[in-house]
């Protein structure tokens, strides 16, 4: 099994940055977005990209 690439490593990153370390930021409930709480869509909007992201890391892998 090879190691991963560092490009692809840090594509991996994206999402689990901007849903753990990203909290400051959002930490309110005020402004409501398709009536959610902006922190619940904040959550909810990471989640739903994560699968984009994560396939971009694997399209670098394989290329590579």
């Amino acid at each position: 099994m090879k190691k991963p690439s560092i490009s692809a490593l840090l594509i991996g990153l994206i999402p689990f940055i901007g849903i753990c370390f990203s909290v400051p930021l959002w930490n309110k409930a005020t402004p409501v977005i398709l009536g959610f709480p902006f922190n619940l869509f904040w959550l909810v909007a990471w989640i739903l990209a994560t699968p984009g992201i994560m396939s971009i890391a694997l399209w670098l892998e394989k290329r590579r």
